[in-house]
């Protein structure tokens, strides 16, 4: 008995330790976006362009990666020469958002986790294709009611819509388009 109290005195420190360990599913949570924030690709302030933005979180990096789009935000994830330590991706939960000119600056949603609205008539910050998310499905849909698309999950956005050619005709963003109307 004496060696059973024992090996319990000498295993429950090492049980108690990893008690305290951080969970290795944690996710570090989002940056707010502030006037710091430049786009990865365009070298833009974020602040200054419409539309949903994007930041990644790798383990390699110290800082997030900013993107002026959700589209640019998925094209890094799938490009051969950028990172792939990936910790967490988040971006613009347009479910929240003030308005597709003002998307917020601490509304993210996990890419994992969010719906994506591909296809419709919304242009993104640079002008291009976008892929607009929602961290709710009827929020998604009344988008798709107002700007025409569909709904995808993140694993189900298409490649050639994320790294295809970007419409040089850029259009307006659909609070851009309800003033104009």
């Amino acid at each position: 008995m004496k060696g059973l109290a024992l090996a319990c005195a000498l295993l429950a420190p090492i049980a108690l330790a990893g008690c305290n360990e951080k969970p290795a599913s944690a996710l570090p949570p989002p940056h707010k976006m502030t006037a710091e924030a430049i786009g990865h690709y365009c070298g833009m302030n974020l602040l200054e362009h419409g539309g949903p933005k994007g930041q990644i979180l790798a383990a390699s990096l110290i800082e997030p990666v900013w993107f002026s789009s959700v589209r640019d935000t998925i094209a890094f994830t799938m490009l051969p020469d950028e990172p792939k330590d990936i910790q967490v991706i988040y971006v613009s939960d347009m479910a929240k958002a003030p308005s597709w000119d003002k998307p917020g600056a601490d509304n993210w949603v996990e890419a994992r986790k969010a719906l994506f609205v591909i296809e419709s008539r919304a242009k993104g910050g640079m002008g291009g294709e976008e892929a607009v998310p929602f961290s709710d499905r009827a929020a998604a849909e009344k988008f798709v009611a107002e700007n025409g698309g569909r709904v995808v999950r993140f694993a189900d956005v298409p490649h050639d819509y994320v790294l295809g050619p970007v419409d040089e005709r850029a259009g307006a963003g659909p609070d851009e388009r309800a003033a104009a109307q």
